[in-house]
Parts: structure tokens; C-alpha cells; sequence
């Protein structure tokens, strides 16, 4: 349910928020560990943080304007590689920052940074490819900027 309710919670936030232009690709959550976020060692769990990654795509789907094409066009983005180095744990109720930036592209791939921090401390960091892929295959990430022109 928390997934749920978080993916709501994005859903308005990004309708209200500032559209971002196709070439200033950044996005930044701020949001709280909350208690089904926690593993055994009761500090948020690993895979959580790529679901949250998950939540700052979507906030830069919606706010580029990238969404409504995708569904017209439909296309579906993919995630082909993650990785994330953790740094620090993040406790019950914590407020942190997650923040997104796609930092290049090539004729296939989008490939964006991930930043999550509390106060001024990074507690992880990852990086990812990804594609938005249509019925025909993978679009190219130059037709894809184009398109949300």
C-alpha cells in the first residue's frame, strides 16, 4: 500500500510542480523513510532505493511532458542497468532527498545519475541506462527529446 500511496503522492505533486523543459533533465524528491521501507536492520532496505528511483523518473516524466507521449505513442520506458553504492543507512522517519539527473545519451541509451541524501550528506548514489522502447524497438533518445519538444 505505501507503494501505492507514495505513486499517488508523485502523480500530484508532479502535475502542480514546474514543467521542465526536454534539455534541463533534472528532477529532486524530498520524502521520508517510512516504516515498511525498513529491512531487518531497520534502516530503509536496497531495493527500496531503486523503487524510489522508480518515483523520480515518473516526477520527470510527468513535469518534461514525456508521459503524455509515451502513452500517446505507446512506448514504455525500461531500465536496463542500475547500480547503487550505499553509504550511510537511512532510520525510520528520516527525511531525505532524492535527487535525478540524466546526464547524457547515446543512439540507444539514457544514462542518469541518482543522489539520495539527508541534510548534507550523501547516503547513496547509482547510476542507469535506460530506453523507452515502442512496439517497432528501441526508440532513439534523439527522437525521444524531440518528441516531448
Amino acid at each position: 500500500m505505501n507503494l501505492v500511496l507514495r505513486m499517488m503522492y508523485v502523480l500530484v505533486l508532479s502535475l502542480f510542480r514546474e514543467r521542465l523543459p526536454a534539455t534541463a533533465l533534472q528532477s529532486t524528491l524530498t520524502l521520508r523513510t517510512l516504516p515498511n521501507d525498513l529491512d531487518v536492520n531497520l534502516h530503509m532496505n536496497n531495493g527500496r532505493y531503486l523503487t524510489i528511483c522508480d518515483l523520480n523518473r515518473v516526477d520527470l516524466f510527468i513535469r518534461t511532458g514525456l508521459l503524455k507521449v509515451m502513452l500517446k505513442k505507446k512506448w514504455m520506458p525500461m531500465i536496463a542497468d542500475h547500480t547503487m553504492t550505499y553509504k550511510k543507512p537511512l532510520k525510520v522517519l528520516e527525511r531525505f532527498r532524492v535527487s535525478l539527473a540524466v546526464t547524457h545519451w547515446d543512439e540507444k541509451f539514457f544514462y542518469m545519475t541518482h543522489t539520495f541524501t539527508s541534510g548534507d550528506r550523501v547516503v547513496a548514489e547509482g547510476t542507469s541506462k535506460a530506453v523507452i522502447r515502442s512496439r517497432e524497438g528501441v526508440v532513439n533518445p534523439a527522437e525521444v527529446i524531440r518528441a516531448v519538444d
